[in-house]
């Protein structure tokens, strides 16, 4: 069996017919994207326990206020962000007739050249993208502005972020979406979280900050950001997700599995087109040590995020869904 767990029935929402034409709907769409995915062949299954009751959920969330609904995903590296977002972009707009669009907090880091000036003037530290201040905060909040208020025939343009070249792309090749919106998903391995307290930022939590952050200035800088321009952006939000993973050893083992995806993109892409800056592909070494980067934020969601997140997806070892989280009453209203 390949579901391990169920959308909680007194979650349900809309009516059993409702969603089982939407699971009919749904699993029409994907009949071309399995493969992409890489789906087992429990997709039915998964769409009538999880992912079409929580698409149903999100809809009825999104009928009972003004304007679209900015639902944000959180999840550690690897936990599958993105897979959940296609899951709810097919389930929302094939089952739901919503009009979704989605990008990611990844889209929006600063330019390598930001960063380095960073790196200069702040902590070294900082030229790794990642953390808290690394990401074009106000960018984000424009963006999710233009889309609430988007009208007929408008433009709405979306940054991309290249991680193979460690840089954002040029504006040419942003992604487009026109016109208004229903729903707006955004993902980010940090989004909700929070600033700690300077107790607990005294004490480095791994070799990274013992040797390369001793006094604390970077740390310290991040939980600025935290306090400040992120909580900004983070209010945006009006229902969060999060897919907690098992363990700080699972981020390691499902974030090198990226790696190798993406590698695999890139040498697919040396071979088709001539690229003018050298591709960047980390080893097991420079994954361990990137990983430190977010250490200290991701032990701190994954013990507090599942009470102040609205649905924590808890995963397993095997990365599958095993226990379904909702706290209904932390819905935000605007």
């Amino acid at each position: 069996m390949s579901v391990l767990t169920a959308w909680p029935t007194d979650q349900l929402c809309l009516s059993a017919d409702e969603r089982h034409q939407a699971v009919m709907a749904v699993q029409e769409a994907f009949s071309s994207t399995l493969e992409t995915l890489k789906v087992d062949i429990g997709l039915v299954e998964m769409l009538e326990s999880i992912y079409v009751p929580l698409g149903a959920w999100l809809y009825q969330h999104r009928l009972e206020r003004d304007g679209p609904l900015v639902v944000g995903i959180n999840g550690a590296q690897g936990a599958g962000k993105s897979t959940l977002f296609t899951l709810l972009e097919v389930t929302l707009s094939q089952g739901f007739d919503q009009r979704v669009v989605g990008f990611s907090l990844d889209d929006l880091y600063k330019t390598r050249a930001d960063r380095q000036q960073m790196a200069q003037q702040v902590h070294p530290l900082f030229q790794t993208r990642g953390v808290p201040g690394t990401h074009d905060v106000e960018l984000g909040i424009q963006l999710l502005h233009q889309l609430r208020g988007a009208k007929p025939g408008q433009i709405t343009k979306i940054p991309v972020f290249d991680k193979s070249i460690d840089d954002r792309c040029p504006e040419s090749v942003w992604q487009e979406w026109l016109g208004p919106v229903d729903v707006v998903v955004l993902d980010g391995w940090c989004l909700g979280a929070g600033p700690q307290t300077e107790r607990e930022l005294a004490e480095p939590i791994n070799s990274l900050e013992a040797q390369e952050d001793p006094d604390g200035t970077w740390r310290r800088y991040v939980n600025q950001q935290l306090d400040g321009p992120y909580r900004e952006l983070f209010s945006e939000i009006d229902t969060l997700l999060m897919l907690k993973v098992p363990s700080m050893a699972s981020v390691f083992e499902w974030r090198t599995l990226q790696e190798k995806k993406l590698a695999e993109r890139v040498r697919f892409l040396e071979q088709t087109e001539r690229r003018r800056e050298p591709l960047r592909i980390m080893d097991e070494a420079a994954i361990q040590r990137f990983i430190m980067h977010y250490e200290r934020l991701t032990r701190t969601m994954l013990d507090a995020m599942p009470d102040r997140a609205a649905v924590t997806l808890h995963l397993n070892d095997n990365h599958k869904i095993h226990r379904i989280q909702i706290n209904d009453h932390l819905q935000t209203d605007r």
